[in-house]
């Protein structure tokens, strides 16, 4: 290995880089330089070329060692033994005054001696000598964020200690439940103009309570792009921070009752007819009806603000509790009034300096107020459901509109020049590019986790089961240079127990359980580190089936959350008839030859699970994909899983997929409106007859249980 090369590795290392990956293959995927080198330079390092890497990686190893403590510090269960110190040699034998603060602001000081703290490691680097100590503090922290700040002859140093139960919130009563899966977007009704909204968010979870189930789960609620410029993806979201105004229930407004200007709008005959357009088309409009959706909304919001309502009250502590908001409003009217994206802003508006004539009052109030009123929507939808004894399971996506709010308001913590995807597989043999920018892994430490503690609070506020798209992102992300190919990119490492910590403090916090997204090339290390901490795994039929060349299907485990298929995936009419091949096939995803090796494994996995269900007795009548379909769901029933997620669109044998990963024009993915309206499945008895039977399996399941687990504590 020549010189260069070597010190070139060395300095990835250093910047958490690895320089080779294992592929769906298993084969061994060793980095470019060209990619290394990329990546070095997006992540800060000052390396424009080869003769930069030796100064390049001495400015690293002293960044390390200068920094006396590391900037966060995790606990668990509370228990505070010790804390590592760098210290130069100057003050490695001084004394030391130690201050912890806690989250409540009480505090505890002590002075200690250095040169009675024996010492750990030496390193010389550069002429300068620096000694690593343990310093030994033994006290039980209550859980939660504390400050530890560290004085010592003009030195001063500060860690963010995360004071985190070990294990992420868990019910006490380990009960079998179900829940059902619809994109809100696809959800659709006599009352919601063409496109699911709060109000039918609400319908769905009452019509589930009533069958028995306890959970509705729907993809990512997040505001989205849906003018200029036009993003619909719920996985590229505006914003981590605030819901998306699409899903107000406008008839639902407190303000329409008192706009009598709004109200001659809704009721006119053009507007009538764009509802019914809307209403008869089989995919979304995001657009147009939000054009629509809009021409009100600015009504209302000018009679809000014109007006001294009752309701301004709420909304003046709404803002107190989102200061963020305010900026958000203003920089939506600025791009609104520059008519494009903040990185095509000049200079002073771009670094955030927003000034009032910059952008259109009434613009930016406008966005004040559709945020509201969609958290007041939201919050009656949860509270609703929470008094049913119900929940709403959210999706939490992992990346951002690279032109978004947050990329533009938390510049610092973002990284330009790369976008987020995965490498090449079996599937996607050309990679994946996701197209937004990752976090920066040095200073979302640095900044105390500020921003991912705020979108989980978000969150959580009303989701008492979270997914977290993705939850290898914790580990490592696969960072793609720009101008570079898919395949030439490579994983950069973040810091898991951190963001683990953080997990389970605001689950305790919220009483929520949290559900990691471990699908895919999933390193070794990221089952063992979910199970540790208590967060769910999935257990998705479509994987388990695709990765089985046993006639003995795996049964899902307790602590997990069980489907037949997931949103990027085909419905299972879709999968057992063998059209999702055909369309991967003619959109060119997959070559003819993949297409026909496919079938022919097809087939052997069809035969396969109809023995299965045989042999387990679920499976009656001929062999039809309606009789099939209940077995599947039967088995599922039965299982150990905590929770079984029905995606509703099986229950009539859809066969066309919400979205293909790494399509674009290729496929309407996010627009599939579902084929039969809220009022018509909630009244077909092919599908509660389905789920009422799921209930009582679900039921008898967990009372055999309870029976076992006597037993064992008693075997009288």
């Amino acid at each position: 290995m020549p010189a260069e090369t070597g010190l070139l590795l060395k300095l990835a290392k250093l910047y958490g880089i690895q320089t080779a990956y294992y592929g769906s293959d298993h084969k061994r995927n060793p980095a470019q330089a060209e990619s290394i080198l990329a990546i070095l330079k997006s992540l800060g390092a000052p390396t424009v070329s080869w003769s930069d890497l030796q100064s390049a990686y001495q400015a690293r190893r002293e960044w390390i060692w200068r920094k006396i403590i590391e900037p966060v510090t995790v606990v668990w269960d509370g228990n505070l033994d010790s804390v590592t110190l760098r210290l130069p040699e100057s003050i490695y034998e001084g004394q030391c005054i130690i201050r912890l603060v806690l989250e409540d602001g009480t505090h505890v000081t002590q002075q200690v001696s250095l040169c009675d703290i024996p010492v750990k490691q030496l390193t010389e680097m550069e002429g300068a000598t620096y000694y690593e100590k343990n310093l030994a503090l033994k006290k039980k922290l209550p859980y939660g964020y504390h400050h530890l700040k560290i004085e010592t002859r003009g030195y001063h140093a500060e860690t963010l200690i995360l004071s985190a139960p070990l294990r992420a919130f868990a019910p006490s009563k380990d009960e079998r439940t179900w829940g059902v899966f619809l994109p809100l977007y696809s959800l659709h009704s006599k009352q919601s103009w063409g496109a699911g909204n709060f109000s039918d968010l609400q319908a769905l979870t009452d019509w589930v309570g009533n069958l028995g189930g306890k959970t509705v789960a729907s993809l990512p609620l997040l505001a989205t792009f849906l003018d200029k410029p036009y993003e619909p993806s719920p996985y590229l979201p505006v914003s981590k921070l605030f819901w998306n105004e699409f899903y107000i229930d406008i008839t639902r407004v407190p303000e329409l009752s008192l706009c009598p200007e709004a109200q001659k709008l809704i009721t006119s005959s053009m507007f009538q007819k764009s509802i019914q357009s809307f209403e008869q088309a089989d995919l979304v409009d995001y657009y147009r009806l939000m054009v629509l959706k809009r021409s009100i909304l600015e009504r209302l919001s000018r009679h809000f603000f014109s007006t001294n309502s009752s309701r301004y009250r709420n909304f003046s502590q709404f803002l107190t509790h989102h200061p963020e908001l305010e900026q958000y409003a203003r920089f939506r009217a600025v791009m609104e009034k520059q008519n494009k994206t903040w990185r095509k802003w000049q200079n002073r508006l771009k670094s955030g300096n927003l000034k009032a004539g910059d952008y259109d009052k009434e613009t930016m109030q406008y966005h004040l107020y559709v945020k509201w009123l969609a958290q007041e929507q939201l919050q009656d939808v949860t509270q609703h459901a929470s008094r049913r004894g119900m929940c709403l399971y959210l999706d939490l996506p992992l990346g951002t509109h690279p032109d978004g709010f947050d990329t533009w308001h938390y510049q610092n913590i973002f990284i330009n020049g790369v976008s987020v995807g995965a490498p090449p597989d079996t599937v996607f043999t050309r990679g994946q590019n996701w197209n937004f920018p990752p976090l920066h892994p040095d200073k979302i430490r640095e900044t105390g986790y500020a921003y991912v503690i705020a979108y989980l609070r978000h969150h959580l506020q009303y989701a008492k089961v979270l997914r977290i798209d993705h939850i290898m992102g914790l580990h490592r992300l696969f960072f793609i240079p720009e101008g570079l190919k898919s395949s030439q990119g490579m994983y950069v490492q973040y810091h898991p127990e951190e963001l683990y910590a953080i997990l389970s403090i605001e689950s305790h916090r919220n009483h929520s359980i949290i559900v990691g997204e471990d699908l895919g090339i999933v390193p070794r290390e990221v089952p063992a580190t979910m199970d540790r901490h208590g967060i769910r795994r999935m257990w998705v039929m479509h994987y388990e089936l695709a990765g089985n060349n046993k006639a003995q299907l795996s049964s899902p485990k307790l602590h997990s959350v069980a489907s037949l298929n997931t949103h990027d995936m085909p419905p299972f009419a879709s999968f057992w008839t063998g059209q999702d091949i055909i369309e991967r096939k003619r959109m060119a995803i997959i070559s003819t030859a993949v297409a026909n090796k496919e079938k022919v494994s097809r087939t052997i996995t069809k035969q396969k699970l109809v023995a299965f269900l045989k042999k387990r007795r679920l499976l009656k009548g001929h062999n039809t994909i309606s009789s099939i379909l209940k077995g599947c769901l039967n088995y599922l029933a039965t299982s150990r899983t905590q929770l079984l997620l029905i995606n509703v669109e099986d229950l009539w044998l859809e066969t066309h997929t919400q979205n293909i990963p790494s399509t674009t024009t290729e496929h309407p993915n996010w627009r599939r409106k579902a084929r039969i309206s809220l009022e018509n499945f909630c009244q077909t008895p092919q599908i509660t007859t389905i789920l009422r039977e799921i209930n009582q399996l679900r039921s008898d399941e967990g009372t055999k249980h309870g029976t076992r687990e006597a037993k064992k504590r008693d075997p009288t």
